[in-house]
Order: C-alpha cells, then structure tokens, then sequence
C-alpha cells in the first residue's frame, strides 16, 4: 500500500488576532453579530488564517466565471460586506477580495465563491485499494479527482505541489475550452489539463466510460472543494454511480452530513491522537476528525481510516493504543485500520522513513485492542502486510501484493471455510 500521491504558496496572511479586530469589529454592528461571535467563541472555534485583497481581479475574475470555475459556496454567513465560510473549523472570515485559508473561497461584493469547481488539476484512473479502501468493492477501479487546495497545512503532505496552491496556479482559463464528457478524446495530453473542465453534469458519464464503480475526491481534499464535490456526488449517486470521500475529515458537522447522505465510502486520514501534535503537524484539531468518524459511523457510511505513522510526531506506540481503544468503542471493531509507513517528504525531508518495527508494533497493539483488519502499507515486501484474515477461523480470504488483488475467496461477503461475515461492501 503506498499513500495516494499526484511550491508552497507565499504571501501576506491575516493572523486569528488580526482577523478578530479587522472583520469581528466591522460585524459586530450588525444585528445578530453579537450572537455570532458567542456562537463562535463557545464552541472554541478560531477564525481562520487568509489572504488579504488577493481574490482575482480584473480579466483573470471575467475569465475565470465566463469558463464557469466559479460558483457561489455553500454554508456561509452574509455579515455585511464581510461574509464567513462554515464548512471547516477555519471559520475563515473574509472581508472583500480576501481569499480563505484553503485558498479556494473568495469574498466578492458580499458573496462567498469558491474557485474550485469543476476545474480539476489532477485526473487518474486508480484501483480502489489505492485509496487506500481493502473492504469496499475490492478489485474494482475508481475515477479519481483532485482540484487546488486544502484545509489543513501538513508539514509531511505528499501533493503538496497541488494542496498548497490556488486554483489559478494549476488551471488556465485563456484559450479554447476543453470540457471533457464522453466520448472520452484520444490524445489528451498533461498540456491540456491547465485548460480542462470536468462539471458534475459530465463527471459520472465520464466515470462509466472509463470503465469505473465509484468516483474518488482525492489527493489534496474535497472538503476544500466542497461544492464541487457536493454537486458531483449528488449527480453521480443518481446515475448509478458511487462515491468515495478520501478525506483528511476536517469539516463541521452541518455540511458533513449534507454531504455524507450522497456518498458511499470514505477513507479517514486520522494523523495522530494528540491535539498538540496535530496541531503542530497538520494545523488540525483532533476533536473534529473524532466528530467527523462518529458521525459516519452514525450515518451508516463505510469507512476505513489510515493512520500515517511519523518518527518524533506520531510514533508513540501508547499513543496509538489509545487511539485504537477509541477506535474499538466509538468505530467499531469491524473498522479496518491501515498504518502507513512515513517517507521524507514536502516539510519533513531530515526525517528518516517510520522503522517497520514500529509499525509492526503498532498493528499487534490494535490487534489487541480488539481491532479485526489492521493493515501495514508503504512497506514493500512484507509478508502478510495487506491480506484480510478472516476474525473466525484466522484463515486468509483476500490476499494482495501492494494494489493487486492475488486472491479472492469471499464468497457472498463470507469466508469460505467458516461462513463468518467479512466486514465491508462487497
């Protein structure tokens, strides 16, 4: 199992204590802005970091809507001529022509838009186990997707080529258009992905043509992109279609389960299991991913959760015992848990990669807690590392050699010997 991959962005950022003086002030002369801000600070929310006056102006904003790459958000609040983005615990507050802390969302004229939509940066054909999902439709393929932009800032991210960039810096909207629905053109080249447009409209129809069970919001983070990613799970769960949320889950709770009811699985990257830490290695809160994973569990959704396992950060066996204990009681035994071997990458390159020792360490813990399907990913050649054994009789059921499936011997979701039932989606 290897973790999905596909220059940081610099410029002047508004601090929470700027943000706080400079928007909360302005707001807080209008009726109910008080009520906000109570709301706000109760629930320990921060305001979030972002880009003053650096919304697109001019030919690039008149381009950028007439190829339709614009699009007004969803869950925020009108606060003058300041308005708040709710989908994240960034809470970004934006007066004009700011832009948010995932650098997707803009403030013009009093309106919220994102420019993430329908304007993908990174396509691929993937099989599902690449996400990494071992219990849900295993051997099947998924189109997978990914526009600029993330929520979170995790000093050890993989695409950071991708996650850490505005719209613009990936997508040109100069020149003829290129939309792509089927029949899929032969020919396309990376050149032409800068000018692409893939709308929900098209995004299932193009999925069956490509011979896909499920399309993947993938690789940087479709909660940065969430109206992209509502507009096309809506429209692909009605034309027979399912949807696969591989999420970093760092998302309020009201627009999780706007979405949630449109989609059919999620991998859950839950980076570690103490706040502190995730804070410093992820700019996340620990509280939100937990939320984000009981409310799954509550919604009925199929999920399996990755835990990337960092030397210095995340490496603490007790730590990851812990985590498994909660796992147990608030996910359920039959979640699977994928560890994930570190590999020097983006901010993190003087690190070594995770020892196998300690990820071995870290599988026989959850093991005992009480965890039936513990994965090791990353680590090439290690025996056993993605087989699926059955919690009855022990026997193997489905055996893989990194993102091939070398054996499958479900029958009916059911290991063959002892009749047990294989948790997950077959």
């Amino acid at each position: 199992m290897v973790q999905e991959t596909s220059s940081p962005l610099t410029g002047a950022r508004l601090t929470r204590r700027d943000a706080i003086c400079c928007g909360v002030a302005a707001a807080a002369v209008l009726a109910g802005a008080g009520t906000w801000l109570r709301r706000l600070l109760s629930k320990g929310g921060d305001v979030g970091t972002v880009f003053k006056g650096d919304a697109p102006k001019g030919e690039l904003w008149e381009l950028w809507k007439k190829r339709g790459w614009v699009k007004e958000g969803m869950h925020y609040m009108k606060l003058g001529r300041n308005v708040q983005c709710t989908i994240c615990p960034n809470n970004c507050l934006l007066e004009p022509d700011d832009r948010s802390h995932c650098r997707n969302k803009i403030n013009k004229d009093g309106v919220l838009y994102t420019l993430a939509y329908a304007n993908p940066c990174s396509l691929h054909i993937d099989p599902i186990e690449k996400k990494p999902l071992y219990h849900f439709h295993p051997g099947s393929r998924s189109f997978s997707l990914a526009t600029a932009g993330c929520v979170l800032r995790c000093l050890n991210c993989q695409n950071w080529e991708i996650s850490q960039r505005k719209p613009e810096e990936t997508k040109d909207a100069r020149g003829p258009e290129l939309r792509l629905r089927p029949p899929i053109p032969a020919g396309l080249r990376p050149e032409d992905m800068p000018r692409l447009s893939l709308f929900p409209e098209d995004l299932a129809a193009v999925a069956k043509a490509a011979g896909c069970l499920s399309i993947s919001y993938t690789y940087t983070e479709p909660i940065a992109y969430y109206e992209y990613t509502y507009d096309s799970c809506k429209l692909a769960r009605a034309a027979g279609v399912k949807n696969v949320l591989v999420t970093g889950a760092s998302i309020e709770e009201r627009p999780l389960r706007d979405l949630a009811q449109h989609v059919d699985a999620a991998h859950v990257d839950l980076k570690g299991y103490d706040d502190a830490l995730y804070h410093k290695l992820n700019s996340g809160k620990l509280q939100t991913i937990l939320n984000t994973i009981k409310t799954l569990r509550n919604m009925g959704i199929w999920f399996e959760i990755i835990n990337l396992v960092v030397p210095t950060y995340t490496d603490n066996v007790e730590s990851i015992a812990r985590m498994c204990d909660w796992l147990v009681k608030n996910a359920g035994s039959d979640t699977p848990l994928h560890f994930s071997r570190f590999h020097p990458q983006h901010k993190l390159t003087h690190l070594p990669p995770t020892p196998v020792e300690i990820l071995l360490q870290a599988q026989a813990a959850a093991r005992a807690a009480g965890l039936r399907y513990v994965y090791v990913g990353n680590v090439a050649g290690l025996k056993d590392s993605g087989t699926t054994f059955c919690p009855g009789c022990k026997q193997p059921v489905i055996e893989r050699d990194i993102f091939a499936i070398t054996a499958n011997r479900l029958v009916a979701g059911q290991c063959p010997g002892c009749r047990t039932r294989i948790a997950g989606v077959w």
